[in-house]
């Protein structure tokens, strides 16, 4: 294999992880990327190796065959300070477009969030996830995804009884 085309697998894998936000098995890389078995084990050793030894401030991890981005443990002060502002402050505005996304349209998968919003989500829908303003549960059409949607605390904090108490509800649930 072509050190070019080492790379461009290599840049695929960085690409598909992160958007993914959730584990992808080896077997699920192999199909998205339609490339040899062998080609693709270079790729992840060669990416594990890259992040490490620059430095980077993410890393490979491998788990059962499954592959996620992870940060780096040299960079957990600054990570867990971060998690501390989006568990302490307001909402910003991403995360309540987010909520409302989920109140109006919901159960809804990431990648779908993901679609309506054009960005990744998967951060911010872990801060409403600790928050307690949505659950998750296993996608019963995907066992290895998620549907979202809002929680029973959410109800509560606005003070409503049922979501279909909603501003709209009707209207924007129907789009």
């Amino acid at each position: 294999m072509e050190r070019s085309d080492l790379e461009a697998i290599k840049s695929a894998i960085e690409s598909l992880l992160f958007i993914s936000g959730e584990p992808l098995s080896f077997n699920k890389l192999l199909e998205i990327l339609s490339v040899k078995a062998e080609d693709l084990r270079m790729a992840l050793e060669e990416l594990t190796q890259d992040y490490e030894s620059q430095n980077r401030g993410l890393r490979l991890l491998s788990n059962n065959q499954h592959f996620s981005l992870v940060t780096s443990p040299l960079n957990s002060a600054y990570i867990s300070k971060l998690i501390k502002f989006g568990l302490e402050g307001d909402l910003s505005p991403a995360a309540i477009e987010t909520l409302a996304i989920i109140a109006y349209r919901g159960p809804l998968t990431r990648l779908e969030i993901d679609e309506i919003r054009g960005v990744n989500s998967f951060y911010i829908l872990r801060t409403l996830l600790l928050r307690g303003l949505i659950e998750r549960e296993i996608n019963p059409q995907r066992a290895n995804a998620f549907i979202y949607y809002v929680s029973d605390d959410f109800l509560k904090f606005l003070g409503i009884t049922n979501i279909n108490q909603l501003p709209n509800y009707e209207k924007f649930k129907r789009q």
